[in-house]
């Protein structure tokens, strides 16, 4: 029987004198809490806090990075127990489903899936055995004896995995029902929301009419005009505030933005709101200069507000035309392109780029764009930071890119510590453990070139996994009060 098992120096360097430098640093944040500000697990978990029923409803159907690689070798997804378009679950027994999966967990050695789901299973679930077709049904009925038990619902895995702060993301047209609930609760677990506005943003969003009614319905405001339809974004952001909302999102394809006058926000409003009313239309290209122009107007709510605003561009979103029409968004057929933020940016920048009071974090799939422009502009504008490596890149491979590329010119003070960014609740641990692994791997590196002291790089650690993400999501300190 092939074992499983997570060797202790796993991700370190292999060269023995820095390896023994990254072990000491790890030492000092391995056990920091979790601070998580940005992801998109289901906040109906934390509010009913109801136990999940098997292995395939937690760890398989919602994952995208597993059932996307199954998808790439001929596994259909409704053979995986993946949901169709509006929910709607496929007749699949997800036993069966947990079974071809596990027959085909060699397609993921080398990757950073395999790395997550390997901690999952030795450390959340104890399990020792390496999974396979003939170890399938052991892993399945040990993870759901385990799921059956008090200490694994929710809230308690929330408490176990030492998690300090655990933001989901939540739409403009979302009545937040559930962190109403986990409010009313009395549960002291802090999950908050994210305002992601996108599909009340994006003439072109498939759910765009549907979304600007409940808009307009749940924020109480008037959207036959410009100024109406700013003060209902104005309304929804306080929402979400005061159920502890610090951040908002904002993921098109590209990073434009724009600084047009009153009059022509207006021009370009109008033709907007004929669109969702269903009595015109805009073309690609206006629908494209809505969503600059809103980018800004979303930089001036923050520096307003003091919301920390977030930009996840370069992804061509449901790439698979055929997939999308059964199965929906999210299914695993996004694609990276090519992304300019240089000039992208400049309309916002100009008017608000100085203003110190404002924190815009960027995040990027095209990492050719790290050293000739993420890193020059956040090493200059005081209201940039630059995000963590961000999905596709979510590995180590890809989080050494980043510090190499990003560090000699933006520093580490102008990046914002780790994002885990998932809907696979029990994998937080383990990519947060990635995240600190490397860091320290990467710290001490420069320590043992004699280019930086080893108390520096302790500091570092800290600040990396901790310290960051506190000060640009404006989270306080434990003890430190709100």
């Amino acid at each position: 029987m092939a074992r499983l098992s997570l060797h202790p120096d796993r991700l370190l360097p292999a060269d023995p004198t820095t390896r023994a430098i990254a072990r000491e640093l790890y030492a000092g944040v391995a056990d920091l809490p979790i601070i998580s500000p940005h992801g998109h697990t289901d906040p109906e978990w934390f509010a009913g806090n109801a136990p999940w029923s098997n292995a395939t409803e937690l760890l398989l159907a919602p994952d995208h990075y597993l059932f996307r690689m199954l998808y790439s070798q001929g596994v259909d997804l409704d053979a995986l127990a993946v949901p169709r378009k509006g929910g709607v679950r496929p007749e699949t027994d997800p036993r069966a489903a947990w079974r071809l999966f596990a027959a085909n967990w060699h397609l993921f050695r080398g990757t950073p899936s395999a790395m997550w789901l390997g901690h999952v299973f030795a450390e959340v679930f104890g399990i020792d055995e390496a999974l396979d077709a003939g170890s399938a049904d052991r892993y399945y009925d040990t993870i759901a004896e385990a799921l059956a038990s008090p200490a694994f619902t929710p809230r308690a895995l929330f408490e176990r995995f030492n998690i300090e702060l655990l933001a989901t993301t939540e739409g403009a047209a979302d009545t937040l029902e559930h962190h109403k609930a986990i409010r009313a609760s009395g549960w002291k677990g802090n999950v908050v929301t994210t305002y992601r506005p996108d599909s009340v943003i994006d003439p072109e969003h498939d759910s765009f009419a549907r979304d600007m009614a409940r808009f307009a319905e749940l924020s109480g405001e008037d959207l036959s005009s410009w100024q109406g339809y700013l003060a209902a974004h104005r309304r929804r952001r306080a929402d979400f505030r005061a159920l502890g909302a610090t951040a908002t999102d904002h993921g098109f394809l590209t990073a434009r933005t724009a600084n047009l006058s009153r009059t022509e926000c207006e021009a370009l409003y109008a033709k907007v709101r004929a669109c969702f009313e269903g009595t015109g239309v805009v073309t690609a290209e206006e629908a494209e200069l809505f969503r600059a122009q809103m980018l800004t107007e979303m930089a001036r709510m923050s520096v307003e507000d003091g919301m920390t605003m977030q930009i996840h561009p370069g992804a061509t979103r449901n790439h698979n035309a055929k997939l999308f029409a059964s199965h929906g968004r999210d299914k695993g057929a996004d694609i990276p392109r090519a992304t300019e933020y240089v000039e992208a940016l400049r309309p916002m920048l100009d008017l608000l780029g100085n203003e110190p009071t404002l924190t815009v974090i960027l995040f990027t799939l095209d990492e050719t764009t790290y050293a000739r422009e993420l890193a020059p502009l956040a090493g200059h504008y005081p209201c940039l930071r630059l995000g963590p490596a961000w999905w596709f890149h979510d590995s180590p491979e890809g989080m050494r890119r980043f510090r190499e590329m990003t560090t000699e010119t933006a520093g580490f003070y102008n990046t914002v510590g780790f994002n885990d960014d998932t809907r696979a609740f029990l994998s937080i641990p383990a990519r947060h453990d990635v995240a600190r692994r490397i860091d320290c791997g990467f710290l001490a590196r420069l320590v043992a070139e004699h280019r930086m002291a080893d108390w520096e790089a302790a500091e570092l650690a800290h600040e990396l996994t901790v310290g960051l993400v506190r000060k640009a999501y404006r989270l306080p300190s434990p003890g430190a009060g709100a």
